[in-house]
């Protein structure tokens, strides 16, 4: 028989649980909900004042997707910035790519934007979340603190100035003509990227002050186009099947490059090329298992001389195989392909080995897409 002293012990140990499961379910409210909604989630709050802090609001049905729209909400401050600016940075994307569409420059000022934003974004946290049971939404406040941004943003700063002013010293300072349009090429890429970024701490700047630079964009790439035109002139020679609409395919593309073209040859008077891209073309047909079509394979190799110490600074291989229902329409349809590489992917290639963003290999160890019997190309 059970004694009353324990019955008023069960008792009690029932009270006890029931009052910490109902003081549990409150405090696991408060975490979600808190006190009420909090001021931040209409753009008020006391905690981050906007003196001292950037801040986003995001949200959603789930509490990473709350999350993902808060960051979201800092970069978009960001963009709409450096969107007002791009206009400042266009002369040097004519310049680095004449002929190109606006939608591919706006793409190329976007990718820059990119790279500025994510490191922008380094900086942000997600400082609270709460849950509004009525509309059962998620809400995400990101904060980025003000002087840490800053002080952060003034370091790639910096190291951008150290950058530009070195590579534009060597390129007045050097004889080599190579070196000097390397040099202005980094200088004006990093230039382009230390405008976003001082595009990105005027935002952060509560003064909305930012750094000004020593050099201007269109300065660098007016010097750098007035430089390509008279002393970097590329002639462009072409041998082989239909070796002249191809050699235009091939010039137009380094024009769209930024490059000057000429059409006089080695050994000619003013005008002469500093550089000389030639190579061969061919069409063949080739035998293949296919009762339907007809194939024609294209081929090209290429090298980039220096005329007057005749090295061999670079080549290139490219080809490929089109097919049609006639040999004679499989022939026009590869001739559209190798013209349309030609001036794209062979010209880009050629240019940013002259640029110096990448190296081409070496003639010696590049392997020939020509039958090497047939092709003018030695390698």
């Amino acid at each position: 028989m059970m004694r009353v002293g324990q019955s008023s012990f069960g008792q009690g140990i029932a009270v006890f649980l029931c009052l910490w499961w109902m003081v549990s379910a409150s405090t696991a409210c408060t975490w979600f909900t808190g006190k009420g909604k909090p001021g931040w989630v209409d753009g008020r709050s006391v905690e981050y004042p906007s003196t001292q802090y950037l801040t986003g609001v995001g949200q959603a049905d789930t509490r990473s997707n709350a999350e993902d729209q808060a960051y979201a909400a800092v970069a978009r401050i960001f963009k709409v910035e450096v969107a007002a600016q791009a206009k400042d940075w266009e002369s040097y994307w004519v310049v680095e790519n004449h002929g190109v569409s606006n939608a591919e420059r706006r793409l190329t000022i976007d990718n820059v934007t990119r790279v500025s934003t994510d490191k922008v974004l380094e900086n942000v946290r997600i400082a609270d979340v709460w849950y509004d049971m009525d509309s059962r939404s998620y809400y995400a406040l990101g904060a980025m603190n003000r002087s840490q941004a800053e002080a952060a943003l003034m370091e790639k700063v910096s190291a951008l100035d150290r950058a530009i002013d070195a590579d534009v010293t060597e390129s007045r300072q050097t004889t080599d003509k190579l070196a000097k349009v390397r040099a202005l090429r980094r200088a004006g890429r990093n230039l382009v990227l230390r405008e976003v970024y001082n595009t990105d701490l005027r935002v952060i700047r509560p003064s909305g002050q930012g750094t000004p630079s020593a050099y201007q964009v269109n300065e660098l790439s007016g010097e750098l186009e007035q430089f390509l035109a008279t002393n970097l002139v590329i002639a462009v020679q072409v041998s082989g099947d239909h070796a002249e609409p191809v050699g235009r395919a091939l010039e137009e593309g380094l024009i769209r490059e930024g490059l000057q073209v000429t059409t006089k040859s080695e050994g000619e008077d003013a005008g002469s090329p500093e550089l000389i891209v030639r190579g061969t073309v061919r069409l063949f047909p080739v035998e293949v298992r296919d009762p339907n079509f007809k194939y024609v394979r294209w081929c090209s190799d290429f090298e980039v001389v220096e005329p007057g110490t005749r090295r061999v600074v670079g080549a290139t291989a490219y080809g490929g195989r089109e097919g049609h229902l006639t040999e004679r329409e499989a022939t026009a349809k590869a001739l559209r392909v190798m013209q349309q590489e030609l001036s794209s992917d062979v010209a880009k290639a050629i240019a940013a080995h002259i640029f110096g963003e990448v190296s081409l290999p070496e003639a010696a160890t590049m392997p020939g897409s020509c039958p090497r019997e047939e092709s003018g190309v030695k390698r």
